[in-house]
């Protein structure tokens, strides 16, 4: 006989928090962000997802401190090549995307060659799964947070700032903080609408 084991332990405390979870607004987000341990507590929280055959197929970027308003100069500069009469202050609001929270992770899709043949929407759905690991984490630690994308996420000046490959995806960024104001609630799907039972 296998060894007897635990049973999954019930946990309400986890359910409430599930069931009430909503993303916090980037805009609405000030300092204190995570310290480097919860930061690091988080990280190995947001990569612990469904990987089929253990590819990590993805990599995640942090940008604190001066590296977003850095990165923040290679958004303006793209949005401004694509937008020369746009006014000064549009592209200064570009230029502080970043700057909306002390926190930005970049996750990005790195699909693996897999002579097995684990499907590349498989692994780019596990890069998924960590931007949403990551939200909950930040999120279970005190924070606000909120996964976006935008128009930068799909530039290729910004896909080789960031040494991203031919094949790889920004799957999101993940803006991380302190709230400044409570996350309202927003009208949910009507599982009738959305479920069915085979």
């Amino acid at each position: 006989m296998p060894d007897s084991f635990p049973p999954p332990t019930h946990n309400p405390a986890v359910l409430d928090f599930l069931s009430s979870r909503r993303s916090n607004l980037a805009k609405a987000m000030a300092e204190p962000g995570p310290t480097a341990e919860q930061l690091g507590a988080i990280l190995q929280i947001g990569v612990r997802v469904p990987d089929h055959r253990k590819l990590a197929p993805w990599t995640l970027t942090v940008f604190q401190g001066s590296a977003r308003d850095d990165f923040g100069k290679v958004i303006a500069a793209a949005y401004q090549a694509d937008n020369p009469d746009h006014p000064e202050d549009r592209v200064a609001f570009e230029a502080s995307r970043f700057l909306r929270a002390p926190l930005v992770i970049a996750v990005i899709s790195t699909p693996k060659a897999c002579v097995r043949g684990t499907p590349v929407w498989e692994q780019q759905l596990s890069a998924a799964a960590v931007c949403m690991n990551l939200c909950l984490a930040a999120q279970a630690s005190g924070f606000g947070a909120q996964w976006l994308t935008e128009w930068y996420a799909y530039d290729a000046r910004i896909e080789a700032a960031l040494n991203m490959a031919e094949g790889d995806k920004i799957a999101g960024f993940v803006y991380i903080g302190t709230p400044t104001q409570k996350a309202s609630a927003r009208e949910r799907p009507d599982l009738t609408h959305v479920v069915t039972y085979a």
